[in-house]
């Protein structure tokens, strides 16, 4: 589904992004929360967004957008507040390793091909 960006196309880019940044601050406050599970959590649910911008759209444009968003929640969050302090403590290995899983994940999503023609059975051989 690549070509022309219709009305549609691109309030899907601007649902992905929102999404994106939804799941992005969800998974940024959980992470430290929970730390072995909240980690797991939370690159699960990017990669199911990252996905489904994939699926969604047809292409890699959908995961660009989802992770837009994502990184976008990351840039704010780790601003300096007001109080002078931050929002996302750099303390722990969590945030890194949400960081770099995320964009692995980003990078599985955005370069996976879909299907070949059908599916494979062993019954029948191969053309």
């Amino acid at each position: 589904m690549t070509g022309t960006y219709t009305p549609g196309r691109i309030a899907a880019l601007l649902g992905l992004v929102v999404a994106g940044a939804v799941t992005g601050a969800a998974g940024w406050l959980v992470v430290d929360l929970w730390f072995p599970g909240g980690l797991l959590l939370a690159l699960l649910a990017v990669f199911g967004v990252f996905l489904a911008g994939r699926l969604a759209l047809g292409g890699a444009i959908g995961v660009g957008a989802a992770s837009a968003g994502w990184f976008l929640t990351y840039v704010v969050f780790s601003m300096p507040r007001p109080e002078g302090d931050f929002l996302l403590s750099s303390a722990g290995i969590g945030m890194y390793a949400y960081l770099l899983g995320g964009a692995v994940a980003a990078v599985i999503c955005a370069t996976m091909h879909g299907p070949v023609e059908g599916s494979v059975s062993a019954a029948r051989p191969g053309k």
